[in-house]
């Protein structure tokens, strides 16, 4: 059996226009050839972003709950945040959304996963990063926006698995790295 992944296509890009330019992500709309056909999609253009499953020594992962205005909601989250720093490896991303969001430095951090959030609508990657041996970072960051009152909440991987599982934590960046997570650890 071979091994079943993704692939990439290399379609012929007609015509590309900004419909949008935004302060983090644009609109554009393409016109491609795929097969015998011309095909119009917008979408938004996304700079990416890299996240973090922060798990303690006593199997707690770090989640943050914050106002986010398209869903008029709280919801809970790991920490994330964009690659907005040019040359900036996902990896370092993650270092750096572990200190800013939740003020801590991980001894361990390795890749857990990469998923595209949405695909039919924008070419958003989000890289996954699992984190252990955890310690204050030596600085804390002052946060603005809905940044400014970010809850923090430790709670048993199993809780938080549970409450993926019975619909109470929708975020699909928590729900994807958490599940990649457990299973990580249980393997």
């Amino acid at each position: 059996m071979t091994e079943i992944r993704d692939e990439s296509v290399d379609v012929e890009i007609v015509d590309s226009a900004l419909v949008y330019e935004g302060r983090v992500w644009d609109v554009r709309s393409d016109t491609f050839r795929y097969g015998d056909d011309e095909i119009v999609r917008q979408y938004v253009d996304h700079p990416g972003a890299a996240a973090v499953v922060a798990i303690d020594d006593r199997q707690r992962v770090a989640v943050i709950q914050q106002y986010r205005h398209p869903i008029r909601m709280r919801d809970w989250e790991i920490p994330a945040g964009l690659l907005d720093v040019e040359g900036e490896p996902p990896l370092e991303t993650a270092r750096r959304e572990l200190a800013e969001e939740i003020d801590l430095v991980a001894g361990t951090i390795e890749p857990l996963l990469s998923i595209f959030t949405t695909p039919g609508g924008n070419d958003e990657v989000v890289h996954i990063f699992l984190a252990r041996d955890l310690s204050p970072a030596p600085e804390t960051h002052a946060r603005e926006h809905e940044e400014a009152d970010i809850r923090l909440e430790w709670l048993p991987l199993a809780v938080v698995v549970d409450a993926v599982l019975a619909g109470r934590m929708r975020n699909g960046i928590l729900v994807a790295g958490v599940l990649a997570a457990a299973e990580r650890l249980r393997r």
